[in-house]
């Protein structure tokens, strides 16, 4: 007889754990044992469903590398007993989470199924009730040979699988809330679970996880905008102790010509500042050198992001900058994918 999968929930907090305050309307946490009696589903799924819960459960608003610390944590130390992880999480920060926790957990080679909902598991209409049980049966689903068929951190929600680290939240009220612009769903949901073979992470070797629990938040984003005034760039630029910079550019990688604007970069990638190329696009990748703005961006030593999410950008800077690599180390792994986060040009 086969065993019964074995799978290990950490509830951070969320709408999908939230209820109505009965004299505000507003919603507040609750707590897991709340969002369980919910979900009456979940016994007939048959796993053995153990729960790691934060206390108080935290709005996602309120997500910070502490916290990714601590969800990694958690995973790690529970990683031998269980076979897979599902992770309760609120929307609005979820995609940096995944992406943070793609990166912290070297070698994984379980599931780490984030999911949430739009409305609270208490309502009638709710998306959460499906979420969770569609996460619970990714989470324990194994291929032919019995190996888990999914690998990597991702993100589950209504009708599809994501990679976690090529996710973006795209709508704040339908209950397909999440997309990956730049990469292939990793699963469809519809009467069935359909897995993409080709897009989920091929592991090769199986190798002991190894946790990086110390993140670097010594980095900031600066959105490039029409109107964009000198001092205030070069006031950014110079902002005390910032490490790295994710420069969020128009179209394919492209920002203005202007002397002041292109001498300002040189001057702190010349400090050591690591500045990241990454377009406002939803779609598409940075091609430094199809335009001349591309291209004197490039030739001052901006590094080219390539398709990479924000979040993912933001949240690699993090982790490289938190092995106290050098800048130059850091740009040399930014411009290659450690956790599937990017496809490089051809």
């Amino acid at each position: 007889m086969s065993k019964k999968p074995r799978i290990l929930i950490i509830y951070t907090g969320g709408t999908i754990g939230m209820i109505e305050d009965p004299k505000t309307k507003a919603l507040r946490p609750f707590d897991f044992t709340h969002l369980i009696e919910n979900v009456p589903k979940v016994k007939m799924l048959d796993y053995i469903i153990d729960n790691i819960q934060f206390h108080p459960p935290i709005d996602s608003s309120d997500m910070n590398p502490e916290h990714w610390t601590d969800i990694a944590r958690s995973i790690a130390e529970n990683y031998d007993a269980y076979d897979g992880f599902v992770v309760l999480h609120g929307t609005d920060t979820m995609a940096y989470t995944a992406s943070a926790l793609s990166f912290m957990l070297e070698n994984l080679h379980k599931p780490v199924i984030i999911t949430g909902s739009q409305l609270p598991v208490g309502e009638v209409r709710t998306d959460g009730e499906e979420n969770l049980i569609t996460a619970l049966q990714i989470a324990a689903a194994t291929d032919e040979a019995g190996r888990p068929m999914v690998r990597e951190v991702a993100i589950l929600f209504e009708n599809y699988l994501w990679r976690g680290n090529r996710s973006t939240k795209r709508s704040a009220d339908n209950f397909n809330a999440f997309k990956s612009n730049n990469y292939p769903a990793l699963a469809k949901i519809g009467l069935g679970i359909q897995f993409d073979r080709d897009a989920l992470a091929k592991v090769e070797e199986i190798r002991p996880l190894n946790p990086h629990y110390n993140l670097n938040p010594s980095v900031m984003a600066i959105d490039l905008f029409p109107g964009l005034r000198e001092e205030v760039l070069t006031h950014l630029l110079a902002t005390p102790g910032i490490k790295g910079i994710v420069l969020r550019t128009y179209g394919a990688g492209n920002g203005p010509t202007a002397k002041w604007f292109v001498d300002a970069l040189k001057g702190a990638i010349d400090r050591g500042v690591v500045i990241l190329n990454v377009t406002q696009c939803v779609n598409g990748s940075v091609h430094p050198t199809r335009y001349v703005a591309g291209d004197l961006l490039a030739a001052t030593g901006v590094i080219s992001g390539a398709d990479i999410t924000f979040e993912a950008a933001i949240t690699k800077m993090m982790y490289l900058f938190g092995l106290n690599l050098s800048p130059l180390e850091v740009a040399t792994y930014l411009r290659q994918p450690i956790a599937g986060e990017i496809t490089l040009p051809n």
